[in-house]
């Protein structure tokens, strides 16, 4: 970034050298044209033409690289930082991250790109000019010195309003954002119970206030714009009289007591706009300064939140095998206190009780998926922790209580690709599912499943969990809400998964599913526990 904006600096410092030119060529035309020579001065113009656009051109090229490395790793900051934490962000719902990490991110590349060079020429370039200026004329200065810095004041103060009014818009885009995921996932549903109208209606106030929200955003950018315009026109108009009227011979003052020649003159024209331009290329991109540091802000306040972290380094890693005992001992999560237990490879066991009692807990405890408060699990003797994280969630199949999917193919939700096993696809049912998709396994699924019904999503769920061949499957309530016909199969895939070696633990609330288990171990309540 430094590069850049040195490069950009330096591209601007040019132009006074070409203004010079500029201005002896014209000057001596007017006052000995014998002495001008046009092609050394046009070969000296073109030059200094050619050299700072090819410094304006690597500027450019350095700072979009810079802006794109930094947006790239807040990017993957926020994206490693959410993969890694173990409960959710109070910053909002997947809707407010993604369009933290996206949309709203993209507010930070114009503040890299525009304000931080403008910020250094405005730095710079004017100080130069101003001596420049008063090296020929004290009264040039005196009216850049009485002008130019008016602007930052006023610049400063409709900054504030900018940075509040933009830190509102950022908040609306995150709001929004949620309430379109959210309405997006209930989709379905929505058009079940007739709530389309209401649903069209919430989207046209949420888009008419982020609409309110970016016009004050405008408002206030196309205020601070002109008030920049009025003081730099003010500040070259007087400029110019100064200068014509002496070189008319009516002011004899202003310039050191000595007599302003028309190549001086000319060449203090010419600067007195490039005294003004950088202030005007800051202001421009004040609003950009004002977007990005509400952006910044958020993100600070995302980072400063304290979320307990997912174990592991997130990195691949083999299985264990073979697969360990498991152990828990003095194990607690908040209020829960569950008992010591030690599962054995090849064993099933359902954990049953009450909703709110643990079990669902104790599942995410034993995958690694949270940390307990206090007590150990261990894998044949060896603690799980961040070392060993990763080769055992390696281990594990996972079978949620709530199917999820990525946008994605069911071969991709499955296994990654990867072509079904027609043992898999026999021991999940998925037989009748595949028939029933207009493209088989290469049919795309929607985040919730679109075109699955509640059971069949379940037993993509189960051949999600098998695929692999894992050591144990955890599965979470795996026959909750489904008719007995699609319970008794899925129940089925599971015991021939167990037959065939594996290990099993689960939480439900199935009398029939927990019977078929080697054991039952009842967890209490919360409240109980305590």
């Amino acid at each position: 970034m430094r590069r850049g904006t040195v490069l950009s600096v330096a591209a601007a410092l040019v132009w006074l050298a070409a203004a010079a030119v500029i201005a002896w060529s014209l000057g001596t035309l007017l006052t000995d044209p014998s002495r001008l020579q046009p092609l050394v001065m046009a070969g000296g113009f073109a030059a200094l033409a050619l050299l700072r656009s090819l410094l304006e051109a690597a500027a450019q090229r350095a700072l979009a690289r810079a802006a794109d490395a930094r947006i790239a790793a807040l990017r993957d900051g926020i994206t490693r930082a959410e993969a890694a934490a173990a409960t959710p962000s109070a910053h909002g719902g997947a809707g407010a991250l993604a369009a933290l990490a996206a949309e709203k991110l993209e507010a930070v590349r114009p503040y890299l790109l525009r304000y931080r060079p403008a910020r250094m020429r405005a730095s710079v370039l004017p100080l130069v000019i101003l001596a420049i200026a008063a090296w020929h004329s004290w009264a040039v200065a005196v009216v850049l010195l009485l002008a130019g810095p008016l602007i930052p004041v006023f610049m400063a103060l409709v900054g504030w309003a900018a940075k509040s009014a933009s830190e509102e818009q950022m908040a609306e885009i995150g709001q929004l954002s949620d309430l379109l995921v959210d309405r997006l996932a209930a989709l379905s549903d929505l058009r079940l119970v007739g709530a389309g109208p209401q649903t069209v209606d919430s989207f046209a106030r949420a888009s008419e206030d982020l609409r309110h929200r970016t016009m004050a955003v405008l408002r206030i950018a196309f205020l601070s714009s002109t008030v920049l315009e009025l003081f730099s026109a003010l500040g070259v108009a007087m400029v110019a009289i100064w200068v014509g009227f002496s070189l008319l011979g009516e002011l004899g003052w202003g310039a050191w007591g000595a007599e302003l020649s028309p190549a001086v003159g000319i060449y203090l024209l010419l600067l007195a706009p490039e005294f003004f331009q950088p202030l005007r290329d800051l202001a421009a991109a004040w609003h950009d300064r004002a977007a990005a540091e509400a952006v910044l802000d958020e993100i600070d306040a995302w980072r400063a939140e304290d979320r307990p972290q997912r174990m592991g380094h997130g990195t691949q890693a083999a299985p264990l095998a073979p697969l360990p005992v498991v152990q828990l001992q003095g194990v607690s999560r908040g209020a829960i206190r569950f008992p010591d237990l030690r599962v054995a490879p090849g064993e099933t066991v359902a954990l049953t009780g009450p909703s709110g009692c643990g079990k669902t807990t104790l599942l995410r405890l034993l995958a690694g998926l949270e940390r307990p408060d206090t007590g150990r699990i261990l894998l044949d003797g060896r603690v799980l922790e961040d070392d060993t994280a990763d080769a055992w969630r390696a281990t594990l199949g996972w079978m949620p209580q709530a199917p999820h999917f990525g946008n994605r193919s069911l071969r991709h939700n499955i296994g990654f690709g990867a072509p079904l096993d027609p043992a898999l696809i026999e021991t999940a049912r998925l037989s009748e599912v595949l028939a029933s998709l207009p493209r088989g396994d290469l049919t795309r699924l929607g985040e919730r499943g679109a075109g699955l019904s509640g059971g069949e999503a379940r037993r993509v769920t189960l051949a999600r969990a098998l695929h692999g061949r894992p050591g144990l499957i955890l599965a979470d309530e795996p026959t909750a809400d489904l008719d007995a016909a699609t319970a008794h199969a899925i129940t089925d895939g599971l015991m021939r998964y167990v037959r065939d070696g594996g290990t099993l633990i689960l939480a439900t609330h199935d009398p029939a599913l927990a019977a078929r288990m080697d054991r039952q171990v009842a967890l209490g309540t919360a409240e109980a526990a305590a």
